[in-house]
């Protein structure tokens, strides 16, 4: 609703705060002034106290509308803040005739001039980057969050960027008032000068009169009589003790704030103008805000803060205690009504934190392309020039200059003579085929006005180079944006991987993971996550506690991490105690975090203000490793339950799941159970029905919203959460659910409801909906499918073997008629598919799928499809073994493939040509086509040894794909399970 201001005043509530500018005491109830700025160890702010006189040397408010609490100090402070605000940072009055200005120590204090002491910093104007030893100046930032945290930051601009809008940055006088100019040479000196005359008072634009400016002589005389009136009572109110001033609140039916100022605070506003009726809205305690009127500090409902404001609260006659007039004469009093003079300000400043890489648009100067934007060359020989100016050339023009040769290279600059003698470095450019340009091409670039694409082609002198917009195609998207991120925000997508010991999964920042495990206790494991989405306060927070136990000593600790999701902000904490306070301690937090009680967390209740469990489900409740075992004898072949077990195993589940590289910013969490998916399935709906009123309640789509985004943590960085208030916004977080819900289907599957008569195994089996035969190992199609193996393991694979334990045919249900109209197709193949173990449940129940529409097209060399091989070991690597579980699976496909769409490199396909059915990327190597297999006299295996591929063009593949886009095309014929025999 409000955006917490960057300024807040008052009067020391203790001696304890110490000023971050002289860094000496504040005296309990003095003045003091601070600016409120992000923690970077918690989710929240935190504010940090200077004097008054210390605090406008580092600070630039620009009003005191700027400042929380301002109107609740006394008049004579306020005035002296208004008058250091006006003097702060400003230039002396330009004498004689023109617009009056306000005098002061001079504004050219804000202010530097320079020689860039690197290549690092950007210019605020065009948003270039400043070379090393080029002219800069700068004005000190204090409205960032950064520029406040720090007392100013010096934002660096161009000088002839600074000259075209010194009138927005304020600066209106000669250059020889600027810090730092007697350091520049004359020449500099004077070209300074001229650039930055003094401006005449006629051209000075006037001083723009902030809205909140009070022009109303009589109402600011009614407002400093008011606030003497408030101040003489909480003089006298002063005297009491706290419960003295509680019994008033208590009497008067008031909720007892926080801290005995706020107490004063609020029995002054009682007894001055009348005690407060509670909010019409929720019922909850109306507060005064300073600015704004009188705000409900209630919740609407357990997620949500009420959001009523008014300026004429309902009052009734204030009482107080017989006793308390008895002992303090001046509270003797006969209380009245009286409505309170509010002067409602608006913030110059919309939110608290102003991002460091946003210019002011006015500020803004549109930027001569510079014709190298982004682009890296290497330098390679002699050249003409020396190399350090040519490397500050081409830095001039927006370029660097490196020494790693790499794919995305511009260009190198050489020579014929380096070509000639083709060292390893011209090898290396040779083989990613980077053009190699001649030194002039430096100079000539000068004259560009846009990106030097042509002028690379032109001054190439290698007889090789790839097509440069395709590979610079980085640089052409980073030359519209040089924003840069907020200093909170993680650089990389953090990635972190999770290591599970007994089903539970140890934080990794506890640093412990190698050597402990989460402590359980019967069937009560000791790690809980919480969550709180809060867009009001703009708080995404999570709080993670583990009690971890020595895999080997009777060693515990509690371990506790808490921060803001998606940023480095946060912190966290190893204690080494006894498992007892370990547990007492661990229940501690947990109640003090969630309001619930730990022992009662299956039953939980959200409560106001509080994190809410955040439910990273390892499995279902019941014993899971049971769900394959029973005393009913099974009717199963035993290499078929061999087969159950395997795909149905849920400790390699568990594993699969909780051992991925989790992308933090997607899922900082870690998996979200399917229940907690619901439940964030409910909220969408609600959120659908409130959107299609004609005009939604704020708070109840706040409330939602904050039900979403805690079920389902998002990275907001260090933005406030977004209220969903739009149809299109409900699909899109539609779609990530059902994404999600993806991960899920192995377990459906396993805890689905099955016939309790039977085995486990011979239920689950049917569930598959699949036959599944043992292949007689003596049989034509075992010898077969034997070499297959043996030929076509490719000799780029040789780090582990394949040895077949076992060969089933499949007969998935339904297929047969499925794939009929495609059983007459010509050119039909066995070919190879790999995957997961963990992922053969749903292959076999579901079918093989292609990737649904809104999936990546990033990973699919040829478009969104069914892949195969007919290199065994190129499908295999897909299995995802190691030498701790070696045991892998792999499918043999009857694939109907037609006339194939035939590509020597990457090409994603989103339809074929009219008379094609699928599509073949051509390997280097490929089995001999001369040795083949046909089954039924039809389908072809190609299970000969491996040869070169006899090509029309060079291929970027070094073995065959075959890819089809319809799933119809595919019937399974063979399930393979295989041990991978790892070479140490």
């Amino acid at each position: 609703m409000t955006d917490p201001l960057p300024y807040l005043v008052e009067y020391a509530k203790s001696s304890r705060s110490s000023c971050k500018n002289c860094k000496s005491s504040i005296v309990k109830d003095s003045l003091r002034i601070a600016t409120v700025v992000q923690s970077p160890v918690f989710d929240g702010m935190i504010t940090k106290w200077y004097h008054p006189e210390c605090f406008f040397e580092k600070q630039r408010p620009k009003s005191t509308a700027d400042i929380a609490n301002f109107d609740s100090v006394r008049w004579e402070d306020q005035e002296n803040i208004k008058k250091n605000i006006a003097e702060a940072g400003k230039l002396p009055a330009p004498t004689g005739k023109g617009k009056k200005r306000g005098k002061g120590t001079g504004t050219s204090l804000d202010f530097l001039i320079e020689y860039a002491k690197s290549s690092r910093a950007m210019c605020r104007g065009c948003e270039e980057k400043i070379v090393k030893d080029e002219i800069r100046i700068s004005k000190k930032d204090f409205e960032s969050d950064e520029g406040r945290k720090y007392g100013g930051i010096d934002r660096w601009y161009h000088l002839e960027c600074f000259v075209k809008i010194r009138t927005d940055l304020e600066f209106f006088d000669q250059a020889d008032s600027l810090p730092g100019i007697k350091t520049l040479s004359k020449e500099d000196q004077a070209t300074v000068k001229k650039e930055l005359p003094k401006i005449n008072n006629v051209d000075v634009p006037p001083i723009k009169k902030l809205k909140n400016e009070p022009e109303d002589t009589e109402e600011e005389e009614k407002l400093k009589e008011q606030n003497k009136k408030i101040f003489t009572m909480r003089d006298t109110l002063s005297l009491l003790n706290k419960k003295e001033l509680i019994m008033i609140l208590e009497l008067n039916e008031q909720e007892i704030p926080e801290g005995v100022s706020a107490i004063l605070d609020h029995v002054s506003d009682l007894l001055t103008f009348g005690a407060l009726k509670p909010c019409p809205k929720c019922s909850g305690q109306l507060v005064y805000v300073s600015g704004l009127g009188y705000k409900c500090n209630g919740n609407v409902t357990e997620w949500t803060k009420c959001e009523y404001v008014t300026q004429d609260p309902k009052r009734k006659k204030c009482s107080v205690p017989e006793e308390l007039k008895n002992t303090y004469k001046a509270l003797a009093f006969k209380p009245k009504v009286v409505r309170r003079l509010i002067k409602v300000t608006a913030p110059s400043t919309s939110t608290i934190v102003k991002k460091e890489d946003v210019v002011d648009t006015a500020s803004k100067i549109q930027a001569k392309i510079r014709p190298l934007k982004n682009m890296q060359f290497v330098i390679l020989g002699q050249t003409n020039k020396n190399k350090e100016i040519l490397k500050k050339e081409i830095v001039l023009l927006g370029g660097s200059v490196i020494t790693k040769i790499h794919e995305n290279l511009a260009a190198v600059i050489s020579n014929l003579k380096e070509i000639e003698k083709m060292n390893k470095r011209m090898e290396d450019v040779k083989s990613l085929d980077i053009q190699v340009v001649s030194e002039d091409f430096v100079e000539e670039a000068k004259d560009y006005t846009e990106l030097a694409f042509a002028l690379i082609k032109k001054k190439t002198i290698s007889d090789w180079g790839g097509d440069i917009k395709t590979r610079l195609a980085d640089v052409i998207a980073k030359s519209g944006s040089s924003k840069s991120k907020s200093k909170y925000e993680k650089s990389v997508s953090g990635k972190v991987k999770l290591q599970v010991k007994g089903g539970g999964t140890v934080d990794p920042d506890s640093e412990l993971e190698d050597v402990a495990h989460v402590y359980q206790k019967g069937t009560d494991k000791f790690t809980a996550t919480l969550g709180l989405t809060d867009i009001q306060a703009k708080k995404n927070s999570y709080y993670k506690l583990q009690i971890l136990k020595h895999d080997k000593l009777n060693k515990y600790w509690l371990f506790r991490s808490w921060g803001r999701i998606g940023t480095t902000i946060g912190g966290t904490k190893l204690e080494n105690l006894s498992l007892e306070d370990c547990i007492a301690k661990f229940e501690e937090l947990y109640e003090e975090k969630s309001g619930n009680i730990w022992r009662n967390r299956k039953y939980f209740v959200k409560v106001p203000n509080k994190m809410y469990p955040v439910d990273i489900d390892h499995g279902d409740e019941e014993d899971t490793s049971r769900l394959l075992e029973s005393d009913i004898k099974s009717n199963l072949e035993k290499p078929v339950q061999d087969l159950m077990r395997l795909i149905f195993n849920v400790e390699n589940m568990k594993k699969v799941m909780l051992e991925f590289e989790i992308d933090m910013d997607k899922m900082p969490l870690g998996k979200l159970s399917k229940k907690q998916i619901q439940q964030a399935y409910s909220v969408l709906t609600e959120l659908q029905e409130l959107v299609k009123k004609e005009i939604p309640e704020r708070t109840t789509l706040i409330d939602a919203s904050n039900r979403f985004y805690t079920l389902i943590p998002h990275n907001f960085g260090i933005s406030g959460p977004k209220i969903l208030e739009t149809i299109e916004e409900i699909k899109v977080k539609c779609e990530m659910l059902e994404a999600l819900l993806e991960m899920e289907i192995a377990y459906s599957l396993l805890h689905g409801k099955t016939d309790e008569k039977k085995n486990p195994l011979d239920a689950h089996y049917e569930q598959l909906k699949t036959k599944i035969e043992v292949l007689d190992k003596s049989s034509k199609d075992f010898e077969v499918i034997k070499q297959y193996v043996k030929n076509t393991h490719a000799s780029t694979h040789n780090y582990y073997e394949l040895e077949i334990e076992d060969v089933f045919v499949i007969k998935r249900q339904g297929e047969d008629q499925r794939y009929k109209p495609f059983k007459k197709m010509h050119n039909r193949k066995l070919l190879w598919h790999g995957s997961r173990t963990t992922n053969f449940a749903g292959i076999l129940s579901q079918g093989l799928r292609i990737a649904p529409p809104e999936a990546p097209v990033t990973g699919y060399m040829f478009g969104k499809g069914i892949y195969f091989a007919d290199m065994v070991s190129k499908s295999a690597n897909y299995c995802c073994t190691n030498s701790a579980n070696p045991t892998g699976l792999l499918l043999l496909c009857e694939v109907a493939l037609g006339n194939m769409y035939e590509r020597y490199e990457a090409d994603y396909i989103e339809k074929l040509p009219k008379d094609k059915h699928s599509t073949m990327g051509r390997g280097q190597t490929q089995p001999d086509p001369n040795i083949v297999h046909k089954i039924d006299g039809t389908v072809e295996v190609p299970y000969g040894p491996s040869v070169p591929s006899k090509l029309k063009k060079k291929s970027a593949l070094l073995y065959n794909e075959y890819i089809v886009y319809d799933t119809a095309q595919v019937k399974v014929r063979y399930l393979v399970k295989m041990n991978f025999k790892y070479k140490v």
